[in-house]
């Protein structure tokens, strides 16, 4: 168990470092731009684009993985959004509560924790996760929305800004042309390899400070009541049923198995409370849902690490 926690707290220590700081410095949100440009637009691309470089091609062709990681958090996605309309909760809240309990931390939390706990075999299903569920998520959340008549555009306008959505995103880019690069077999010239290195090592830490001070100067004024579902779904049944699919659709390499269950146990992304606001709807609970599952996932995440690197958990439920 001292192993997992050396393994986990200082993970999560960057992010309350920065948690502490920005309580302490008072520096406006606004301070913080250029870091998450860096972090969203050179670090996390540099790192994603490195590890699928230097990957044999045929590692990135497994779609019966994605596929069975996809349908796990869509489940997750399609269970509390009907629970939240059953209640009485309309469509554009329940997009965004369905949001905070399958959409995971995978882009800032994810490659980090990943590569540190099972090493660089874990990349390549840290990128395929991230690529094909964010890809999956920009589809839900603007055509539900529109759906809804919130800022309802036409058909070709919404397919437009979902497609731009999708093929501009930083991470996406560097995803395929990390995929391009090990198919042509291309090595960047010495020069660049290193510094891409050097900006990729530095993407984990920057990405997890600038998550707690992201925390800490948003206004916690409002615990939504759907938090309790949320928490269970994010950091409890999520990682569960991705377990399950893994096991029921195929036979699949230990370490991406739970490269997969660690993505899935990790908590909110900071992009629910982005797409929240965007739309008007939810704001403050979204911010609330992210803080809390964070905060849990410190136990849930390091409890999961702990079943696995003991033993308890097998690869494969139905071998």
């Amino acid at each position: 168990m001292a192993d997992v926690v050396g393994l986990v707290l200082p993970f999560f220590g960057m992010i309350l470092l920065g948690f502490v700081v920005a309580k302490l410095m008072k520096h406006p949100v606004e301070g913080l731009a250029w870091m998450n440009v860096f972090i969203l637009y050179i670090a996390l691309p540099a790192l994603f684009y490195q590890l699928l470089s230097k990957t044999p091609i045929e590692q990135l062709t497994q779609i019966s993985f994605i596929l069975a990681s996809m349908l796990a958090t869509f489940l997750i996605f399609a269970a509390m959004f009907a629970g939240s309309l059953l209640f009485g909760g309309n469509v554009p809240e329940s997009t965004i509560k369905a949001l905070a309990a399958a959409y995971g931390n995978i882009g800032f939390m994810g490659p980090g924790l990943a590569l540190i706990a099972f090493g660089e075999e874990a990349a390549v299903p840290v990128a395929l996760i991230f690529c094909f569920e964010n890809v999956m998520h920009f589809v839900l959340a603007p055509t539900l929305m529109a759906l809804s008549g919130e800022r309802s555009p036409g058909a070709s306008s919404l397919a437009l800004d979902i497609g731009r959505k999708i093929l501009l995103h930083p991470f996406i880019v560097a995803t395929i042309l990390g995929v391009l690069a090990a198919a042509f077999h291309f090595r960047a010239p010495g020069a660049l390899d290193r510094l891409l290195e050097i900006v990729s090592r530095a993407a984990a830490p920057c990405a997890l400070f600038a998550m707690g001070v992201t925390l800490a100067l948003r206004p916690l004024r409002r615990m939504p009541t759907a938090i309790g579902p949320i928490v269970l779904l994010k950091l409890f049944l999520h990682p569960l049923l991705c377990y399950t699919m893994l096991s029921l659709i195929g036979d699949f390499p230990t370490v991406w198995v739970w490269t997969a269950m660690l993505l899935a146990s990790l908590p909110t992304a900071t992009n629910v409370y982005i797409i929240a606001a965007q739309y008007g709807v939810w704001v403050e609970r979204a911010s609330a849902s992210i803080l809390v599952t964070t905060t849990g996932s410190v136990a849930t995440v390091t409890a999961l690490l702990y079943l696995i690197r003991s033993g308890v958990l097998p690869p494969d439920l139905f071998p």
